[in-house]
């Protein structure tokens, strides 16, 4: 492989991703943004394609993507759909913490579902005072005999009330502050779970995010999903490669919004000549195609990072993120621009990829928190 070159067969993959979401995707996206709720459709066109859950081994009936290939086909489908990725996002975030702590026994009950389509995945960590101070989480988790009775309440939770399993962080030892935190597994049909009503947000409006309520809960204890009180240990460690994903995600939002620029401003005319031919708006187009393919090598280096468990990984995946998403928040609103009132209206759509590159800034770990990471890294404990 030349350096800094991948080689031609992600590339081949890349074209088969794009096609997909070209074909099945992007003719919904507008309805999807404007009805909101979870887009099944999408759901339905991904798994047809078997590109709904990339990365699950192939021993789970999985595709056994690598994590680079799983950054493209979440690239290419946000380019067209944010929502639609999100999809992909949430089964990663419940993936990947069944691949790094779960039992051969755990995986094996839950990974063949999901790689078949026939369960989605999310990931309950958040409350409404417990965002990225994530200790403070209150959520309970009370061993009795052979079970664990979860009582709390997670905000914020992607594919919530759609998803057929949940992993839960919950504090099992009050007393022991963030080693005191333990993750589990949880059934959508288990008795004392229930959801709030979808939250109305400003993006990824065909993403339905829900409350999720613990009223005592019971769950058999073999969910339990790595060992007591290393909760954040799972955690902290999903993130790092799941904020490749998000960092994917930008990079598609970016990606269609540059290309949404350039079409349009070869195709309208002001004083006589195309609106490219003014080099101001040359320069900001160079502008943001340098910050796209800067984001695209770091996101990139992220995903290699995380398929080979690197040492820094943590660095890359917190560098990835952060910067793929303030370049998606910076090219979309250059875009909007660009297309100056046709840009601020729902006919096309530099707006809703605009309102969608926002997120991107915020969940899985705010962007300030990620400059947090990076310089922890540099400095090391301070």
């Amino acid at each position: 492989m030349t350096p800094y070159l991948l080689p031609d067969t992600y590339a081949d993959f890349r074209a088969a991703a794009r096609s997909v979401a070209e074909d099945r995707l992007a003719p919904n996206a507008a309805m999807v943004d404007r009805r909101g709720g979870f887009a099944q459709e999408s759901y339905d066109g991904l798994v047809a394609a078997g590109m709904h859950a990339p990365g699950i081994p192939e021993e789970f009936g999985g595709d056994g993507m690598d994590a680079i290939a799983s950054a493209i086909l979440v690239e290419e489908v946000s380019r067209v759909c944010a929502s639609s990725s999100s999809i992909l996002t949430s089964n990663k975030l419940g993936i990947t913490p069944l691949l790094l702590h779960g039992t051969p026994g755990q995986q094996q009950d839950h990974l063949p579902e999901v790689a078949s389509g026939a369960a989605l995945m999310a990931y309950a960590i958040s409350e409404r005072e417990a965002g990225s101070d994530v200790g403070a989480m209150r959520c309970r988790a009370t061993e009795s005999g052979d079970e664990w009775v979860l009582d709390g309440v997670k905000t914020w939770i992607t594919s919530a009330g759609v998803a057929r399993f949940l992993i839960v962080f919950a504090v099992t030892d009050p007393d022991r502050g963030s080693r005191g935190i333990s993750a589990f597994i949880v059934h959508s049909d288990d008795e004392g779970i229930s959801y709030g009503e979808p939250e109305r947000k400003m993006g990824l409006r065909g993403s339905v995010t829900r409350e999720v309520y613990f009223e005592d809960c019971r769950i058999p204890a073999d969910r339990l999903l790595g060992e007591r009180g290393r909760g954040m240990r799972v955690a902290l460690g999903t993130l790092d490669h799941t904020r490749v994903s998000i960092g994917a995600q930008a990079l598609g939002i970016a990606q269609g919004a540059l290309d949404l620029a350039t079409g349009y401003v070869q195709e309208r005319r002001q004083f006589g000549h195309a609106v490219a031919d003014f080099q101001g708006v040359q320069f900001m187009l160079a502008d943001m195609a340098m910050r796209v393919e800067s984001a695209r090598q770091m996101v990139y280096a992220a995903a290699a990072r995380s398929q080979e468990r690197a040492k820094d990984l943590t660095y890359f995946g917190a560098a990835a993120k952060c910067l793929a998403s303030d370049t998606a928040m910076s090219v979309t609103t250059d875009a909007v621009q660009l297309l100056g009132g046709a840009g601020y209206t729902m006919d096309f759509p530099a707006e809703r990829m605009m309102r969608d590159a926002k997120i991107t800034q915020i969940y899985e770990g705010t962007n300030q928190i990620q400059r947090m990471v990076v310089a922890r890294q540099l400095l090391g404990p301070r």
